[in-house]
């Protein structure tokens, strides 16, 4: 009789238990389920979301070459700047949407709208935390905006940037923009920075740059 005085109380024990806590039970096991579901509802949407946008970028990448050729026609320009502008709508937090910002700027430039094209590098500035794609698209920008006589600005959104893989070639860019700028003196400098940066490595139209200025002095 001990024996099953001590059944029952288990078992009512567990009838208790279970009505203050089943419900709660059943509750959290419902709601793991349905994080786990939406988990892997959402990885599934960021690889669907991914393997689009590559594919828009290939696309991309074909138009581009088409709309680049010489005897390129209108409708092919204006297909490479659709797919550019559905990448940026569309996949704006990708890598692609920036290389496609990028590869439209390029275009462009070739059609002679740098306000234009100055203003896909600002997008991509504004959307990228690669420190890479930063400062290659500085240096672009850069380049344009001397190009349009605003070569003081040029300088001065170079001073702004530093990049141990790039440094070398943000000092030569520099020393072309203080020469362009009538500051002789200052491109030696930078010149002669991003040679003795370069180290060892042959960089044989720096060593002409600096030369040249050293005979024009």
């Amino acid at each position: 009789m001990a024996e099953l005085r001590t059944e029952e109380e288990q078992v009512e024990a567990l009838k208790k238990w279970w009505q203050e806590n089943g419900k709660s039970l059943v509750l959290g096991v419902l709601l793991a389920g349905a994080i786990i579901f939406a988990w892997k509802g959402w990885q599934n949407s960021q690889q669907v979301k991914a393997e689009t946008a590559a594919a828009l970028y290939q696309n991309l990448i074909q138009a581009v070459a088409l709309a680049s050729a010489p005897q390129a026609t209108e409708e092919q320009k204006s297909t490479a700047a659709h797919l550019a502008g559905n990448l940026k709508t569309e996949f704006d937090d990708t890598a692609y949407a920036r290389f496609g910002a990028l590869l439209n700027a390029r275009l462009l430039l070739d059609a002679g709208d740098k306000d234009g094209a100055i203003a896909e590098f600002d997008w991509v500035l504004s959307q990228s935390e690669d420190p890479v794609m930063t400062v290659v698209t500085t240096m672009r920008k850069a380049r344009v905006l001397a190009s349009k006589g605003d070569v003081s600005a040029a300088i001065a959104l170079l001073n702004g940037v530093s990049s141990d893989a790039f440094q070398v070639s943000l000092m030569e860019l520099k020393g072309d923009l203080q020469l362009k700028n009538n500051e002789p003196v200052k491109a030696r400098e930078s010149y002669q920075q991003a040679l003795d940066l370069a180290g060892d490595e042959a960089r044989p139209i720096l060593v002409m740059k600096l030369d040249n200025l050293a005979v024009e002095g």
